[in-house]
């Protein structure tokens, strides 16, 4: 079987992923991004060679992905179809410093992304959330998902740094550890009590010596014959089932955690470079986002409190 030969836009598109991985330091995750993105952009657009490249065919690329249905079955979110174009820009951007002719990656405007939502978990139902593992019992398996829960809300980590943390990655006396996080940056997150005392409980009662810290087990809190690491998406599946347990009816996924986290700490009194640092943002304005829910509880103070007297008064 005879192998197809690869395009000159191939041949370029592995040098650039090649400088992403080795010059730039990007992680082999972000490089597998890329190459999903790109590859899929030059199967589409069928264009072999970089100076053939126009403007007809990133519109024709970018009305393809408009028609595209996510995994869970709507439409394709603008913020995901800008990964596409993002990664074809940086590729651009590549090939211009290499002196190949192509087209400008500046003509490439991103989709207009609406203000992200926030939805967050607070008081009542926060609490119901976090006590809904352990609500009729503390089997093995009761006790790593109460774990996992405390953790994700004490810590703000993502859903695949939680799921590639090791029993040796946190220091339970210390009450705090060093996550890689994206872009293979490290940052130190911290341990509340409750999260320290759960997951000492839950790792007490493990009888494995196996490397990771959270494992599959099955309902009765058994593990299976060959341990094996819990997955990141087999916590947002823990994560909705406590949800629906708990008698929460609005949609809670772990990043609903990480936005709950990131809104405590503001609202206590937190200033919003220190947040950005503890969620392990390259950017400032990321984590502005989450002003938008803090203001409004700022107004809420403001009406409460500022002029009761002179209303009075009148």
């Amino acid at each position: 079987m005879t192998e197809t030969k690869k395009t000159e836009f191939e041949r370029w598109k592995e040098r650039f992923l090649t400088y992403l991985e080795v010059e730039r330091g990007k992680s082999i995750l972000t490089t597998r991004n890329y190459n999903l993105y790109l590859t899929r952009f030059l199967n589409i657009s069928k264009v072999a060679r970089p100076e053939q490249l126009t403007l007809d065919d990133v519109r024709d690329f970018r009305l393809w992905l408009n028609r595209q249905t996510s995994s869970r079955g709507g439409a394709l979110k603008k913020s995901t179809q800008n990964y596409y174009l993002i990664s074809l820009r940086s590729f651009l951007k590549y090939l211009q410093k290499q002196d190949v002719k192509t087209l400008a990656p500046e003509k490439i405007e991103l989709a207009k992304v609406g203000e992200r939502q926030v939805s967050v978990l607070d008081g009542d139902d926060l609490e119901r959330f976090l006590k809904a593992p352990i609500a009729k019992g503390q089997s093995l398996l009761e006790l790593r998902d109460k774990a996992i829960l405390e953790l994700l809300f004490s810590t703000g980590l993502r859903v695949s740094e939680l799921a590639s943390l090791k029993r040796d990655s946190i220091n339970l006396k210390k009450d705090e550890f060093t996550i890689r996080g994206k872009g293979d940056k490290l940052r130190v997150v911290f341990l509340s009590e409750r999260a320290r005392h759960w997951v000492k409980e839950y790792l007490d009662r493990r009888m494995d010596d196996h490397h990771a810290l959270f494992i599959r087990l099955d309902r009765a809190g058994r593990r299976s014959s060959e341990v094996s690491t819990l997955t990141p998406r087999s916590i947002e599946r823990l994560v909705d089932h406590y949800t629906k347990a708990a008698g929460i009816t609005k949609k809670v996924t772990p990043h609903t955690l990480r936005h709950s986290y990131a809104t405590d700490l503001l609202q206590n009194g937190a200033d919003i470079r220190s947040v950005q640092a503890m969620l392990g943002h390259a950017s400032i304005q990321t984590t502005q986002v989450y002003t938008h829910v803090t203001n409004k509880q700022l107004k809420e103070v403001h009406q409460a409190f500022h002029g009761t007297q002179r209303d009075a008064d009148e």
